[in-house]
């Protein structure tokens, strides 16, 4: 079996969106690579009018997802055992490292809320994971959940094509990628850096590694800061024999 990815959705329609164009549309539709499934939680309603929501306990505004609705949608599912995901803003951030294990799994199953959310205890009874795409609230898990299943599906073995244009990204490593460039040479007075057009390989690739130190250090200094700790740790870093040596007292 492909890996497979299951969305329990109140909006199947919205799906595959953009999963179903480009290389991850084609590795689903004509190559098998990967399968995308919806599963519609408004036919788990045992309401005959179809209701899968109730007021929040305790007061407040909005709706809340029932836990029994989700629960009969969940456990409907056949086949192995897959991480469950539900996307949602109080979540813990989505990763380049998390991605890469669900990614060795069979699939996954994205839960996508709707409302204020979903009643917290059928995401603790069936150990649902919480992931956030971000510091911002959505209307819908839709969107987000398209985020997660492409971010593992590009990492299977053949979506992508040339599985050596990956080690090269941003995250694989701890830093950010660094800037492309491509014809013409010079675009409104801006001309590619002449490095690149230089031919010599070992210069670009000091030149692209400063690039993607720059870059992290500017935009994301949370990850700059993990990243400096991380070569201090590594043996053989100038950093850590200068901090053996103090040890040894020389």
């Amino acid at each position: 079996m492909p890996f497979t990815a299951t969305v329990l959705t109140m909006f199947p329609e919205a799906f595959p969106g953009p999963l179903g164009v480009s290389l991850i549309g084609t590795a689903w539709r004509e190559k098998g690579l990967w399968d995308l499934q919806t599963l519609d939680i408004r036919a788990f309603s045992e309401d005959k009018r179809g209701f899968l929501d109730d007021t929040p306990a305790g007061g407040g505004p909005g709706q809340v997802l029932k836990a029994d609705v989700v629960a009969r949608a969940l456990d409907s599912l056949e086949g192995p055992p897959r991480p469950l995901l539900y996307m949602s803003a109080r979540g813990r951030p989505l990763t380049q490292a998390r991605v890469k294990e669900w990614a060795k799994a069979d699939g996954i199953v994205v839960l996508c809320g709707r409302f204020e959310g979903v009643d917290q205890r059928v995401l603790d009874a069936r150990g649902f994971e919480e992931v956030s795409v971000g510091d911002a609230v959505l209307a819908g898990g839709e969107s987000a959940a398209m985020v997660a299943i492409e971010a593992c599906v590009r990492l299977i073995p053949g979506v992508l094509g040339a599985a050596d244009s990956l080690s090269s990204e941003s995250f694989e490593d701890g830093l950010l990628e660094h800037p492309q460039y491509t014809r013409p040479r010079t675009f409104e007075g801006r001309d590619i850096p002449e490095v690149l057009l230089s031919g010599d390989h070992k210069k670009i690739a000091q030149w692209r590694e400063a690039q993607r130190e720059e870059t992290t250090r500017e935009r994301r200094p949370d990850l700059w800061t993990a990243h400096l700790a991380k070569t201090a740790a590594e043996p053989g870093s100038a950093k850590s024999k200068a901090k053996g040596a103090k040890a040894r007292g020389e």
